[in-house]
């Protein structure tokens, strides 16, 4: 179409058109990190302020997001990326160690990753809250996540006879609000412990789930 512009698809730089798009795109999350997680947050903070932050025009901006919602929305995927592969990667190490030291590397890596930044766990459970509709159903989404994983560790468990067998899809997702929960208020200083007593304290509660009174590991 006559006079329509297009998006340049040459190398600058040393760069392509599509590597300099996903480093814009990034520098926009980082200043969202920043700014959502910490001071202003979401609701305070304008297009005008993210783009001075990350150091880019606003024109810069819609190139890459409709709204700042969008930018909410990639970043609370970012956050929740980061820490399932910090727990896939621990789970991986911890293939054939015994229930009690799986379940406790999985949940040290989850809880180093999600409280290694205050601004990840204020994204997770705080500023994504209450947005919109939108936002709430990517949070319960990402959220039935966990709960699948979590399941799928706890019937691994069963499977090699060291956890009850059973449904565990609904102990799953109470688990996970018991996970969440204590990070948010250890993060916010309102749990005197050290992180290590708060993932045993966590493990504890996941081994009474898989391994109920009057239940034993089979041999």
């Amino acid at each position: 179409m006559p006079g329509r512009l297009r998006a340049p698809t040459g190398r600058y730089g040393g760069k392509t058109a599509e590597e300099r798009k996903a480093e814009r795109r990034q520098r926009f999350l980082d200043a969202a990190l920043r700014l959502f997680g910490g001071a202003p947050g979401f609701r305070s903070t304008t297009v005008a302020a993210l783009s001075e932050a990350a150091g880019l025009s606003t024109r810069q901006f819609y190139e890459e997001f409709r709204t700042l919602e969008d930018v909410l929305a990639a970043l609370h995927l970012q956050v929740n990326d980061w820490a399932e592969s910090a727990v896939l990667e621990a789970a991986a190490g911890a293939a054939d160690l015994p229930l009690v030291e799986r379940a406790t590397a999985i949940f040290r890596a989850y809880a180093a990753n999600v409280t290694a930044d205050p601004r990840r766990i204020r994204i997770t459970f705080v500023e994504i809250i209450g947005v919109s509709a939108r936002l709430e159903e990517q949070r319960l989404a990402r959220r039935a996540g966990w709960v699948d994983l979590i399941c799928a560790e706890a019937q691994a468990a069963a499977a090699r006879g060291e956890a009850a067998p059973r449904d565990y899809r609904l102990a799953a997702t109470a688990f996970i609000g018991s996970v969440n929960g204590l990070l948010h208020d250890w993060s916010a200083g309102w749990v005197e412990a050290t992180l290590d007593e708060v993932v045993d304290e966590l493990v504890r509660q996941l081994l009474g789930i898989l391994r109920p009174p009057g239940w034993a590991p089979q041999r």
